[in-house]
């Protein structure tokens, strides 16, 4: 390393740094910038915000830990403050009085990110934390930090090892793994009953792979070095890792999850016995890990790792030893579903825009019998139709289409390759929210009740419900007790068949029919909306479009819009109008604020608006995120003001949009065009307007910093 991580300038002891930990941080990170180990203050912050938006960084015992990769970084760098009074980092037992604030390079090599972990490591030990609270000057601090790191540094071009390195374990006093020479077990039940202890192996991840997943890895390796247990944890962090001995993994008697994210590779684990928890509950209660881990390798009616089990998959299973709330599972499924369908909606819908272009609106009464009864040496020509299908010409009452000839033809294959792809949506929706509740096991059952939902007319709520149930029961047949050569079967075949059938007659003989009418209500209550009503629905749908740009609500509001584009009905088009002209105003406005008012906004602040501008006219409402995490008192209220305007104007205006998705580049697909143009332009005004008095009444003007590369969420 060309510098220590660490200088007395990065030090801060016994400050009070301000009451929340936003201040808390961007104090810290202006002390890396004074020091010259980061170039911009602000794109500094809006990184590690970003990291604090996953999970809280706050951990037990009054350490808080925010960390991040960034562009701004030049050096691998720690920034330390010992606060007076303490401030509320996250953490369950209270606000933290100690907080280190990592910084690694955002293309920084793997010998820094190690010595980075080892500094995690040794968080989870009481005398270096008892150290840092006694240091009485910051030379003090810096030397204890230094003591730590300092064989890493040594180390730092060793090979790595899935479990901690001999140098990690040089540095935090303890063995990499609790090895079977410890002949004696403890009362906690570590013993197979032959005399030999229990062998464990562990997975620890986290979202930035800096932190909580090295501090994870040695909590549980101190407390199995306690009991006297066999473990070896692979480290899924950005200081690499090597996957556990497949030998090692076929003689554990039990498997530990502690992570954030998904575990690359699940299958590898297939058939041991489980429990899955949070980084952040390794860190604090290894005891309780461990003890949910002893017990499962005892019981043979213990969850166990699936065989369809992917590599990369979502993690969000729940389990026995899942410390997760059971709505925050329900609520990253159904992410997990949306997220999933989004791709089928927006390709879908913008071929059927397409297809519009090409053949007029009027094709999709007869798109079907075109693509399918023309081809291109025996062109369509002036079609009559009535009542959805092709008539002579004179028929009484027949209307002829707007165009003829290979335009018409070719907006009809497009508008039925549009069709085919909305057709998968409620299909997948169901389907994958399913498998964020059961893992790979879940997807057949999900999709079936997902495509019953379609064929039975309960559309998006039958999507919801069905995926729901689906995960639900699946998640408990992967408990069943079952022989040892039945149980290959069962995530390929039993689980599909039992589930897909349970779900099935459900949907047939109990559930179907209800969800129908209640399908049904709905789109006549909001075809039959009109006045105050429909601008009130309006205003709540671009307030949900602006309050997390992208987030949980954003989406639920989206959904909710392409859901009634299967429903071709005018209310349903106003809605999706709605939605999208919302969620363009954040960037769009962000964009032209810092073109109006440039001394408010950094200079990355202000190339991020550059390309908030064409962000913006994609209806990437995420473009607005850097100016949100770095402002968000200010700048998300300004954004729902003006998505509340222009979701008001759209209803007001009847302005109509058959394409999900494009913003400004389908055009073509929206009427009246004026009007959404007004709607937009109107809300993108209201929110620049309100975003510049909030930060031009701030005490502190975000300073002008040198340029550095943006990263622009997409």
């Amino acid at each position: 390393m060309s510098q220590p991580i660490i200088e007395t300038a990065t030090v801060r002891l016994d400050a009070d740094l301000g009451s929340t930990k936003d201040e808390v941080i961007r104090s810290l990170a202006g002390a890396l910038v004074d020091a010259g180990r980061a170039d911009d203050l602000d794109a500094l912050v809006i990184d590690l915000m970003a990291r604090e938006g996953k999970a809280a960084t706050g951990m037990k015992g009054g350490i808080a830990i925010p960390h991040c990769k960034s562009e701004a970084i030049s050096e691998p760098s720690l920034g330390f403050a010992r606060l007076d009074p303490p401030v509320d980092f996250g953490a369950k037992d209270g606000p933290a009085d100690l907080v280190l604030m990592i910084g690694a390079p955002a293309g920084g090599g793997k010998e820094h990110l190690k010595i980075l972990a080892t500094l995690a490591r040794n968080l989870v030990r009481s005398e270096f934390v008892d150290a840092l609270r006694a240091a009485a000057t910051p030379e003090d601090a810096v030397a204890v930090i230094q003591g730590v790191l300092t064989p890493a540094a040594d180390a730092s071009s060793s090979s790595s090892s899935s479990t901690p390195s001999s140098a990690s374990a040089a540095s935090t006093g303890t063995t990499a793994t609790a090895t079977s020479a410890r002949a004696t077990t403890t009362a906690s039940g570590s013993d197979t009953g032959g005399g030999q202890p229990l062998r464990l192996v562990a997975v620890t991840a986290c979202p930035t792979g800096i932190a909580h997943t090295y501090m994870a890895a040695d909590s549980l390796d101190q407390e199995a070095a306690r009991r006297g247990v066999e473990l070896q944890v692979e480290t899924q962090g950005s200081a690499g890792a090597t996957p556990l001995d497949p030998a090692v993994i076929a003689a554990a008697d039990a498997v530990i999850f502690a992570t954030d994210v998904g575990v690359r590779d699940r299958g590898r684990f297939a058939g041991k016995p489980v429990v899955e928890y949070g980084v952040k509950k390794a860190i604090d209660s290894p005891a309780r890990v461990l003890d949910e881990a002893l017990a499962a390798a005892g019981d043979p009616d213990a969850k166990r790792v699936s065989a369809a089990s992917g590599s990369g998959g979502d993690s969000s299973t729940g389990g026995s030893g899942s410390d997760e709330h059971w709505a925050r599972g329900l609520q990253r499924a159904v992410m997990t579903g949306v997220s999933y369908m989004i791709p089928f909606v927006a390709a879908g819908g913008l071929l059927l825009a397409l297809g519009f272009l090409f053949a007029g609106y009027d094709v999709a009464f007869v798109w079907e019998e075109v693509a399918t009864g023309f081809t291109l040496t025996d062109l369509p020509g002036q079609v009559w139709y009535l009542d959805g299908e092709i008539v002579s010409a004179g028929t009484a009452g027949a209307e002829m289409l707007t165009h003829a000839g290979l335009r018409l033809y070719i907006g009809a294959v497009l508008f039925a390759i549009g069709q085919a792809a909305m057709g998968f949506m409620i299909a997948v929706l169901s389907g994958y929210i399913a498998y964020g509740l059961a893992d790979r096991p879940g997807i057949a059952p999900g999709f079936v009740g997902g495509a019953l939902s379609a064929t039975l007319g309960a559309g998006f709520i039958g999507a919801l419900v069905t995926g729901i149930l689906a995960g639900y029961l699946v998640r408990w047949m992967t408990t069943w007790k079952t022989p040892r050569w039945l149980s290959g079967l069962m995530p390929v075949v039993l689980i599909p068949l039992l589930g897909s059938l349970a779900i099935g007659l459900l949907m047939f003989l109990l559930l179907g029919r209800p969800l129908a009418s209640l399908t049904s209500a709905m789109e006549s209550w909001l075809g039959g909306m009109s006045g105050s009503s429909v601008i009130l629905l309006g205003i709540i749908l671009g307030l949900m479009m602006c309050f997390d740009l992208g987030g949980p609500v954003n989406k639920a509001a989206y959904t909710f819009a392409t859901a009634g584009l299967v429903a071709d009905n005018p209310a349903s088009l106003r809605i999706m109008a709605a939605v999208m002209a919302a969620g363009m105003v954040p960037p769009l406005a962000m964009g032209l604020a810092t073109v109006v008012r440039k001394r408010l906004f950094s200079e990355v602040e202000q190339e991020n608006g550059r390309a908030a501008f064409l962000l913006g006219a994609s209806f990437i409402t995420e473009g607005a995120i850097p100016f949100a995490a770095a402002d968000p008192v200010r700048v998300i209220p300004s954004m729902m003001a003006g998505g509340a305007v222009t979701g008001a104007l759209i209803m007001a205006f009847s302005v109509e949009s058959y394409a999900p998705h494009g913003g400004l580049f389908v055009v073509f697909a929206i009427n009246p065009v004026w009007g959404y143009l007004v709607a937009i332009l109107a809300g993108m005004l209201v929110s620049t307007t309100a975003v510049i008095l909030a930060k031009s009444a701030r005490r502190d003007p975000a300073p002008v910093t040198a340029p550095a590369p943006a990263a622009v969420a997409a």
